[in-house]
C-alpha cells in the first residue's frame, strides 16, 4: 500500500509540473507545502511534508517530514527530516535524508554531500552513487558508477558497474550482470561477494515458471460467479433508477433513440470534460486532495452511461420487433438484463466487443450530459411549428 501510495504521489507531481502554470505557485493545507510552476527555485522551511513539481527543481532549506519531488531537471538540496522521494530525467541529490530514498529518472546521481540515514533505491539508465548509506542499497540501471561507504547490503541488477576510490560495501555485495566482473578487495572481500547471471533466456524461463504458478486464465467458476455479480449489480441498479426517476429514464432513451449521432458526439464532449478535470484539478495545487473524487466520479459516470445506453438499445430492439413502448418495471428489467447478457457474449469478440462496449458508454454519457446541459441553461419554452402546434421534445 505505500509503495502505491508513493507512485500515484509522484505521478500527480508529473503531471502538475506537465501542465504547470507561467509562475510558481504554493499551498499549504493540513501542515503539508506545495509547490508548482515551470521554474522553481525556493529554499524551503516545511514543518510537514514538501511537495515540488516543475520543468526544473532546485530545493533547498530543509523539510521536517517526507520530500516529494519531480520535474524534467530536478536537484534536492533540501535536508529531508524523513523520507525523499525524487523522480524526473536528471536528477541530483545533494541532501541529508534522514530515512529512505527513493529516486528515479535517465540520469541519477547522489552527490558527495549527501547521506542517507536509511535505505536507497535508484533506479534509471546511468545511476551514480557518491554519498554514503547507512543502510541498504537496491539499484536497477544499464550503468552504475560506485564510489561510495554503505553499511548495509549493496544489490545492483546493471549491464556495466564501476568502482572508485571510496566504494565500500560493508554487507554483502550482490550483482546480477550477463558476465562475472573484478570487484575490488577494498570494496567487499570475495566470501561477501555474489554474481548472479542474467540473460534473455533466462528472463523467458523466469516468465515461464510464473506462468505455471499462476493459471493464464481465470477458473470456469471464477468466470461465471463474475458473470452473475456484474448482472445482478446492473440490474440492482436499473431497479433503482426504473424506481426513482422512470420519467426521466424514458426521456433520456428516447433522446438516444431520435439522435444516436448526437448523443455519441455529446458523449465525447461529456467524457472529455471528465477526463480533462483530473490534470485541471491537479494544477491548482489545492485541488490535489480532489483527484480521487474526480476519478470516482468518471468512473460512476462511465458505468451510468454504459447501464443507459445498453438499456436504450434493448428497448428500441424490444419496440422494433413489437414490444410495447412503456411496458411495466418487470419487462424492462428483463429487456435490461437480456442486454448486459448480450453485451457480455460481445466482449469474447475481439475488437467487436470493445468497440461495441465502448459506443454504448457514448450513448449513454451523450443523454446524460445533454440532461445535465438542459438543467443548467434551463428549458426556453415549448417550441412551435409553422402551423403553431408544439414539437414534443
Amino acid at each position: 500500500m505505500r509503495l502505491l501510495r508513493d507512485t500515484l504521489i509522484i505521478g500527480f507531481l508529473i503531471a502538475s509540473a506537465v501542465v504547470a502554470t507561467a509562475e510558481t505557485k504554493q499551498a499549504e493545507s493540513g501542515g503539508d507545502t506545495f509547490i508548482s510552476g515551470p521554474v522553481v527555485n525556493q529554499t524551503l522551511e516545511a514543518s510537514g511534508d514538501t511537495f515540488v513539481a516543475a520543468r526544473t527543481v532546485v530545493a533547498s532549506g530543509q523539510s521536517k517530514g517526507d520530500m516529494h519531488a519531480a520535474g524534467f531537471d530536478v536537484t534536492v538540496n533540501a535536508d529531508a527530516g524523513q523520507d525523499l522521494y525524487a523522480a524526473g530525467f536528471s536528477v541530483v541529490v545533494q541532501s541529508k535524508i534522514t530515512q529512505d530514498l527513493t529516486a528515479s529518472g535517465f540520469s541519477v546521481r547522489t552527490g558527495k554531500g549527501s547521506t542517507t540515514g536509511g535505505n536507497a533505491r535508484l533506479f534509471g539508465r546511468t545511476v551514480t552513487i557518491e554519498g554514503p548509506v547507512e543502510g541498504s542499497v537496491l539499484v536497477a540501471a544499464q550503468d552504475v558508477v560506485f564510489n561510495a561507504a554503505i553499511e548495509g547490503d549493496l544489490r545492483v541488477l546493471a549491464r556495466s558497474i564501476t568502482f572508485g576510490p571510496d566504494a565500500i560495501v560493508a554487507g554483502t555485495f550482490t550483482y546480477a550482470a550477463r558476465e562475472k566482473i573484478s570487484v575490488p578487495e577494498r570494496v567487499a572481500t570475495a566470501d561477501r561477494v555474489a554474481f548472479e547471471k542474467v540473460s534473455v533466456s533466462d528472463a523467458r524461463d523466469h516468465w515461464d515458471d510464473m506462468r505455471k504458478e499462476m493459471p493464464v486464465l481465470p477458473t470456469f467458476a471464477s468466470l461465471v460467479f463474475s458473470f452473475v455479480v456484474s448482472l445482478l449489480f446492473f440490474v440492482a441498479l436499473g431497479a433503482v433508477v426504473l424506481g426513482f426517476m422512470p420519467k426521466r429514464l424514458s426521456k433520456m432513451r428516447r433522446s438516444i433513440g431520435r439522435a444516436p449521432g448526437q448523443s455519441i458526439l455529446l458523449g465525447i464532449i461529456g467524457l472529455s470534460m471528465l477526463l480533462g478535470m483530473v490534470p485541471i484539478t491537479a494544477l491548482t495545487i489545492v485541488g490535489l486532495p480532489f483527484v480521487p473524487v474526480v476519478v470516482l466520479t468518471i468512473i460512476v459516470a462511465w458505468t451510468l452511461g454504459y447501464a443507459l445506453g445498453a438499456y436504450s438499445v434493448a428497448m428500441r430492439i424490444w419496440t422494433g420487433f413489437g414490444g410495447e413502448e412503456d411496458p411495466g418495471r418487470p419487462t424492462r428489467l428483463l429487456v435490461f438484463a437480456g442486454a448486459i447478457i448480450a453485451v457480455a457474449l460481445l466482449n469474447f469478440i475481439p475488437f467487436v466487443g470493445w468497440v461495441a462496449n465502448y459506443t454504448l458508454v457514448l450513448l449513454g454519457l451523450g443523454a446524460i450530459t445533454h440532461a445535465v446541459f438542459q438543467h443548467i441553461i434551463g428549458n426556453p419554452g415549448a417550441a412551435f411549428d409553422i402551423d403553431m402546434k408544439p414539437i414534443e421534445d
